[in-house]
């Protein structure tokens, strides 16, 4: 099972069945009591060894302030226990009842336009408010004070997905927040009028009482106090989770705590690099955008990421789906096979278990159309036999647990650029920030290379190659970790709109791009945005969109220039030698081909070796034990077998691997390397 110091405390650490957990949330107040029995004695048929329980609870175990109904939730946990089935137990805060929002209504939150958002759906609370944190934290504190001693408590579960509704508020309760949160960062009015660049369109301030949340304004909003106002809200949302953690660790010591991440898609709003810090064990939710049919690469990449956040740790997907989620426009059904597959992508980049949302599928309310693992049509589904196959394969690679994954190859990310580089008045509307590490993250993955995604001011010197796609604000520290692994001997990718504003959004003078402009041996004088479906060729062959530049060489080299578009025979293509490595730099967006073609070469002049030789649609990677053993994992997504070389046995099948492992289309291979 995952590992967590909970189990430690309770004896079985050292047990010789290792297990990599499996399960999901179960809601069984939204069933009659005799349905718990039978769930109870299916997820034993499964292998359920670990469910999330009280998510959602809080208006069934508070239903008047102060009147705790605690009966119902003793019951359940009693047959969990009995059962032997491990609990993440929920501190039931998640969403606040309608007794509370209707005896406060100053706690629901309030929109950029001035609209309140009203109860019926879920988070309906201000971040900030005062009286909903007060009502939480006592509530998680009866909570604690009841099952801290819990045999089967394995995890506490602080909320649920923080932010994911309500993640800016803009409220006079906030303002009064983000105005106390400003005095802690900046000190004094001076200081904040330099950082927010006040001077431009008469802003300047006189009093912090002046000071208000980026409402619905007449013109561009300030740029800096959007930025600031996406830290202050991430930092705001944070510490609910603190102020419940602090109880939790008060009264239940040794019980990790942790709280949902959306490390997917477009989940913006939280910092997670920063809430990482707080939180004993990094768990995360990922779901597929079904509708895209290489939707793998996206969970791919956002596995990478988690890992980072969970710096290099292993971690837990604590939500996915088993089936059709019920919230996409077209919310379309796995395909045979994939819940394994993209089970096993998680488990190969980190994961040390796999929960589902949900246990039981919803008979009632905005989830019915939701997928369980137990669905509307009961055990006679391939949902159902699909799900217990993956507890099979979970058991059989369990040894897994606990290694990790450690590459030669970066890509920095960081969630303060993606706020800033979407702001509004820049100059494409068509640069979106994940696109470029997306593309770069699937051009490795089809290469075969392994990839660790990592914060721009970690310590970059362990990497024979980094990437810095699209990194629009960037630290000093953050230029100088990349220049210190350039001149150490690693190759490095710059790509267009990185290093141009510092950690303020204020513009590093002297040309683009700022930060990275020395290192990378160019001067560029202007940007040269692409029309919408405006397209470059290159002499080279290679063909961008979005961007151009004019750009000059300061020390570079030119390895591709513009054929055609805004810059004729500019530069768009750059390397530069800079110690014992070199600085390359992409000025356009160059497509898939191109991306692969880059890459390749990224590689070669690296010299980092592949994990193993594949083609585009199947991933391998690898994780490492302290003890020298490693395993080799295998994805097939495509319609075709394929033979991957690998010496050793394959878990999953159990046959040996002679110099190749044969994964059947669709399939999977988790090789323990000879």
């Amino acid at each position: 099972m995952f590992s967590t110091t909970a189990q430690r405390s309770r004896g079985d650490a050292d047990s010789p069945s290792r297990r990599l957990a499996f399960g999901g949330d179960y809601n069984p107040e939204q069933w009659p009591r005799e349905v718990w029995d039978e769930d109870v004695r299916l997820m034993l048929e499964a292998g359920v060894d670990l469910v999330t329980v009280g998510v959602f609870s809080w208006a069934h175990l508070e239903v008047a302030p102060g009147d705790y109904r605690f009966d119902w939730l003793d019951d359940v946990l009693d047959r969990l226990t009995r059962a032997g089935i491990g609990v993440d137990l929920a501190t039931a805060t998640a969403s606040p009842p309608p007794w509370l929002t209707s005896l406060h209504p100053e706690i629901l939150p309030v929109t950029r336009e001035g609209t309140v958002l009203w109860p019926g759906g879920r988070q309906a609370f201000c971040p900030s408010s005062p009286v909903y944190r007060e009502h939480a934290v006592a509530l998680c504190r009866k909570m604690a004070e009841r099952y801290a001693g819990l045999d089967s408590l394995r995890l506490w579960h602080v909320g649920n997905e923080l932010g994911c509704h309500n993640a800016l508020c803009f409220c006079d309760t906030s303002a009064a927040a983000f105005r106390g949160w400003l005095r802690e960062r900046y000190g004094d009015l001076d200081e904040l009028n330099r950082v927010w660049g006040t001077a431009f369109w008469s802003q300047r301030y006189t009093d912090f009482e002046q000071v208000l949340p980026p409402r619905q304004v007449t013109a561009v909003p300030n740029p800096t106090r959007e930025l600031d106002f996406r830290r202050f809200s991430s930092d705001e949302l944070l510490a609910n989770y603190v102020a419940e953690r602090d109880v939790l660790r008060e009264l239940s010591p040794g019980v990790p705590v942790t709280t949902n991440f959306m490390v997917m898609q477009n989940s913006k709003e939280m910092d997670y690099f920063r809430w990482a810090e707080e939180v004993d064990v990094v768990s995360n939710d990922h779901y597929l955008m079904a509708e895209d049919p290489e939707g793998y690469t996206e969970l791919a990449f956002s596995a990478d990421l988690t890992r980072g956040v969970a710096r290099g740790r292993p971690w837990l997907l604590m939500e996915t789906s088993p089936g059709a989620v019920n919230w996409q426009p077209r919310n379309i059904a796995r395909r045979p096979g994939e819940l394994l597959r993209s089970a096993m992508q998680h488990v190969g980049r980190g994961a040390d278990g796999i929960l589902f949302f949900q246990w039981r599928a919803s008979a009632a309310g905005a989830e019915k159309f939701h997928a369980g693992l137990l669905p509307h049509a009961g055990t006679d589904t391939r949902t159902w036999r699909e799900s217990v196959e993956l507890r099979r394969v979970l058991d059989a690679v369990a040894e897994i647990e606990g290694s990790v994954a450690r590459n030669r190859v970066a890509i920095l990310f960081d969630w303060h650029a993606w706020w800033a580089s979407e702001l509004d008045s820049h100059p494409s509307t068509d640069v979106r920030y994940r696109d470029v590490p997306k593309v770069l993250h699937r051009s490795l993955t089809d290469a075969g290379v392994g990839v660790d995604v990592v914060h721009p001011d970690s310590d970059l010197t362990g990497y024979d190659l980094v990437l810095v796609p699209t990194l629009y604000t960037v630290t000093d520290t953050a230029a100088d970790r990349l220049r210190e692994a350039v001149e150490g001997g690693a190759t490095a990718l710059v790509t267009y709109f990185s290093g141009i504003v510092d950690e303020h959004d204020h513009i590093r003078l002297g040309g683009y791009p700022g930060a990275y402009r020395d290192l990378l041996g160019i001067r560029v004088g202007e940007f040269l945005p692409l029309r919408a479906d405006e397209a470059v060729e290159l002499s080279n062959g290679w063909r961008g969109t979005v961007w151009a530049e004019d750009l000059q060489l300061t020390g570079a080299e030119s390895l591709a220039t513009y054929v055609d578009g805004p810059a004729p025979g500019v530069p768009a293509v750059t390397r530069h030698a800079v110690g014992r490595g070199s600085a390359w730099y992409a000025a356009t967006r160059l497509d898939r081909d191109a991306s692969d073609a880059l890459v390749a070469r990224l590689v070669e002049a690296s010299g980092v070796e592949p994990l193993a030789g594949v083609r585009p649609g199947v991933e391998v990677t690898r994780r490492h034990a302290d003890d020298g053993r490693s395993w080799l994992f295998v994805v097939n997504h495509t319609d075709a077998g394929v033979d991957v070389e690998a010496r050793g046995l394959d878990l999953v099948s159990g046959r040996s691997a002679d110099g190749v492992v044969t994964v059947d289309a669709g399939g999977v291979a988790v090789v323990r390397e000879a």
